[in-house]
């Protein structure tokens, strides 16, 4: 009995340090300001020297204005990540802003770092996500002005414009830089490009049908 109890803490230990080393520890400093000139080569950005860091680190202007949408989307998406906002760094969120023109869409992709939550401030998005493998299920809903939506990390997901006038939304990311990965960029856009005939076998459509589709990206 006394092996058997043992037994059991000890498994409950493993299991309890699993828990713990499955998330990031807690900061140790008050920010890590992003360095990109610094030739440190770290897992995110390395931090400049804190004494120089001012209220620019952390500043972003300019969300309230309206995005080109005149393309052949017909969205465009204004990120606001460590990229933009150096102060970001190793914080685990960032931000972007979405402008949609009426049916445009914000094209089936994915952010292979984060989870994202999209509230929606103008209009009205049909927005939905699919499951992974095997199911791919589609999980979809009409969102309208105040309506909140998460998308969980790595899914693919999209929004599209179901109203006749312009929209707009907001997106909480939980990464400093959650990467974007378009699926039509990505497959028919690589560089050097797949092979037509894998994607013809991939696709089950003709080779030139493929061909014809990788031509215009």
């Amino acid at each position: 009995m006394a092996k058997h109890f043992l037994l059991l803490n000890l498994i409950a230990v493993v299991s309890f340090c699993f828990v713990v080393l499955a998330f990031e520890p807690s900061p140790l400093q008050d920010f890590c300001v992003a360095d990109p000139a610094s030739p440190v080569t770290v897992n995110g950005l390395a931090c400049k020297d804190p004494k120089s860091v001012n209220a620019e680190d952390f500043y972003f202007s300019g969300l309230h204005l309206a995005g080109n949408t005149s393309n052949t989307l017909g969205s465009k998406v204004t990120a606001v990540n460590v990229a933009q906002v150096p102060g970001l760094n190793t914080l685990g969120i960032s931000l972007a802003h979405v402008d949609y023109a009426p049916w445009g869409i914000n094209p089936p992709h994915t952010h292979p770092r984060a989870t994202e939550i999209l509230t929606v401030l103008e209009g009205s998005l049909q927005v939905g996500f699919v499951t992974s493998n095997p199911e791919n299920r589609l999980i979809t809903k009409v969102l309208n002005k105040g309506d909140v939506f998460v998308f969980p990390i790595g899914l693919v997901h999209y929004q599209r414009n179901v109203g006749y006038g312009n929209a707009v939304a907001i997106a909480a990311l939980s990464s400093q830089n959650p990467g974007v990965i378009s699926i039509a960029n990505a497959v028919f856009g690589s560089e050097p490009a797949i092979e037509t005939d894998i994607l013809a076998e991939a696709f089950q459509v003709d080779e030139s049908v493929a061909a014809l589709i990788q031509s215009k990206f």
